[in-house]
């Protein structure tokens, strides 16, 4: 894990001592990063910036990181796991090593492999690559979007790639040089709770996309797609099934076994649920001494403290927990958004930031469970197929008269919402996990494009779905690679951790392990009583009973109760103080504010506290990074290298 910062003018000489100077001043916000060493290489044509976290040869591999006699140089965000099968494979065909790590395999590969390296590569990253000889760089992020990359124009016509937004801001000069807030972005989040890739909030900042890798040749940047997840279902007979769970097994073992590879000291993330317990059970054959944290909130309900507790007791491993208060999750937010870079309305980031904070007193690296639940078929809304097939086989005109009817039916009135989503087709009611505000649901945005919709983003995801003749729970887990999973469960993983200089690793998200998962049939994945069906069966012998069948959690956030109790107040004065006019109508914001207190007083079954956290971000992120009115104390920690 560190943080890289590449300057690219591949078209005419612009890197001078005061170029360098911007580069070196601007890894200052990728810190957090990588606080064991920085360093800035250039010549006349580019300036790469490196923060280091350092894992694997240590005292060696150290960026930029020159390859064949200083034709290449590399700077390289993430992990590669198989990198002792490459070395061993590229030595083979006559390439020499300096070092004992992973960086040297990546550009050694594509030395001998060209842009087709990418392909090779099992782990996390994001790199780029410059050749002094052809005057061309190249660069990739990994298949499922684990570690970010962000890039931008230059007012001098360069451009510059980062880890992280804020340091192309930092380039940039500011939120007005970056083209200002991107409403259509930002229509977007308030749909969905985070910005879509390749977008960003920043009119003129993207993202290089998941699975996509890219040149740089006489200034123009071109991307290709490399990584074209599939799901190629296979029948399973009933006696072929345990050797199915076998293999799933296996898949994940192996998994787990090369993602400890480190030279520091790896621990695990535990929760309640089956994923997180999983990991960690199988970490602990190649760790004895394995370390897990949790953390969870005093409030009844909200909290998987006592079954993480009762989860590492099982398997063996010491535990350590943290609790946060609603003082300090209020008090953290403002920090929490810096370090997201674009907003992510996700309430579980921050109890994801304090645990992270915890683990990084003890251990470098932690491994964590997500990608499971899009890749096994986890989460409940995968069932809903199972649950509107007899309003398929209605008439369309049936399917209307119904949606007509669950409009005039009361907020919360139970059916309402499977009438409304049952007289709709898949690809305009499913567009990921978090269904925040409709289209209709809109008003107080003061730029809203009535012609822009969610279905602008899944578009082109549903038309590959239909071409390759997915059913309809496929089609959905296909849809949450490229939305739910690369814009919220990644973006939070990477962001919260690193923010306390600590390594996530997410085993789940294994080409090997993504291998066995794509063939899973539809009853293998989700049935009516049960998710992860497939994996549950795969895992019995290896996660506690108590776990097994357990209903899912995460990192459940009481924000319900608290921004009508604890933290009301605190949200009115996020709301008062905010210059966000020009985006919202903030008397119905805080109309919304007031409705959601009065309705949790009463006992109404009626919520809008997921709602009003999404609005609430966006103003701490607006304080941020427009008004530049909130200035958080970003810490400057430096934390010692553990062996």
């Amino acid at each position: 894990m560190c943080g890289l910062l590449a300057y690219l003018s591949t078209d005419v000489d612009r890197v001078d001592d005061t170029r360098v100077k911007e580069v070196h001043e601007a890894l200052h916000c990728l810190r957090h990063r990588g606080p064991d060493e920085t360093q800035v290489w250039s010549d006349a044509r580019v300036a790469f910036g490196f923060n280091r976290l350092a894992f694997i040869d240590i005292e060696h591999s150290h960026q930029p990181m020159p390859y064949a006699d200083g034709r290449y140089r590399i700077v390289f965000n993430g992990e590669i796991y198989n990198y002792v099968e490459l070395r061993r494979e590229l030595a083979a065909l006559g390439a020499r090593f300096a070092t004992e790590g992973d960086t040297e395999a990546i550009v050694a590969g594509y030395h001998y492999w060209g842009q087709d390296v990418v392909r090779r590569l099992r782990g996390m990253f994001a790199f780029v690559i410059w050749d002094t000889r052809t005057g061309t760089a190249f660069g990739a992020r990994d298949p499922f979007g684990i570690k970010p990359l962000f890039t931008a124009r230059l007012a001098d016509g360069a451009l510059v790639v980062s880890s992280e937004k804020k340091a192309v801001l930092e380039l940039l000069g500011g939120s007005e040089a970056a083209g200002g807030v991107d409403s259509a972005s930002l229509q977007h989040y308030l749909t969905l709770q985070y910005v879509p890739e390749p977008a960003t909030l920043h009119r003129g900042i993207r993202r290089i996309e998941s699975g996509t890798s890219f040149t740089v040749v006489d200034g123009e940047l071109h991307t290709s797609r490399y990584f074209h997840p599939s799901f190629p279902v296979r029948p399973v007979a009933p006696e072929d099934q345990q050797g199915l769970y076998d293999r799933i097994a296996a898949a994940l073992d192996d998994s787990v076994r090369v993602h400890m590879r480190a030279d520091v000291t790896v621990g695990s993330f535990l929760s309640g649920g089956i994923d997180s317990t999983a990991i960690a059970a199988l970490a602990k054959r190649y760790n004895p001494d394995l370390m897990t944290f949790t953390v969870g909130f005093e409030r009844q309900g909200f909290s998987e403290i006592d079954v993480a507790a009762e989860s590492a007791a099982a398997i063996g491993v010491e535990h350590v927990t943290k609790v946060v208060t609603p003082e300090e999750f209020a008090g953290s937010i403002p920090l929490v958004v810096w370090y997201l870079d674009d907003p992510v309305a996700d309430p579980a980031l921050v109890p994801l930031y304090f645990v992270a904070r915890e683990a990084r007193e003890h251990v470098k690296v932690v491994l964590s469970g997500e990608g499971a639940d899009e890749l096994f078929g986890g989460y409940n809304i995968y069932r809903e197929p199972l649950s509107l097939a007899a309003f398929d086989r209605l008439p369309g005109g049936v399917r209307r008269a119904l949606g007509a009817l669950s409009a005039r039916l009361p907020e919360g009135m139970r059916g309402k919402d499977l009438l409304r989503r049952g007289s709709i087709p898949l690809e305009q009611r499913y567009y990921g996990n978090a269904r925040l505000f409709r289209d209709d649901e809109l008003g107080f945005l003061e730029r809203r494009d009535p012609d822009l919709s969610h279905v602008a983003v899944t578009r082109e995801l549903y038309e590959r779905t239909r071409a390759a003749g997915y059913d309809d729970v496929t089609a959905m887990q296909y849809v949450d690679l490229f939305t739910w999973l690369r814009g919220d469960i990644l973006v939070k993983a990477d962001k919260m951790t690193m923010a306390n200089s600590l390594e996530l690793r997410v085993p789940f998200l294994d080409p090997e392990v993504f291998a066995v998962a794509g063939t899973l049939p539809v009853g293998q994945r989700v049935t009516k009583q049960a998710t992860k069906y497939a994996l549950r069966r795969a895992l019995e012998q290896i996660v506690p009973p108590h776990v097994l069948n357990r209903r899912k959690l995460g990192f459940p956030v009481p924000t319900r109760h608290w921004l009508a109790e604890d933290l009301h107040d605190w949200a009115r004065q996020v709301v008062e103080e905010s210059q966000t006019d020009e985006w919202l109508d903030r008397r119905q914001v805080l109309w919304m504010l007031d409705e959601h207190r009065d309705n949790h007083r009463a006992g109404s079954p009626v919520d809008l506290s997921r709602k009003l956290w999404t609005l609430l971000v966006f103003m701490v992120w607006h304080g941020v990074f427009v008004e530049q009115r909130i200035r958080p104390e970003v810490p400057e920690t430096v934390y010692p290298v553990r062996l």
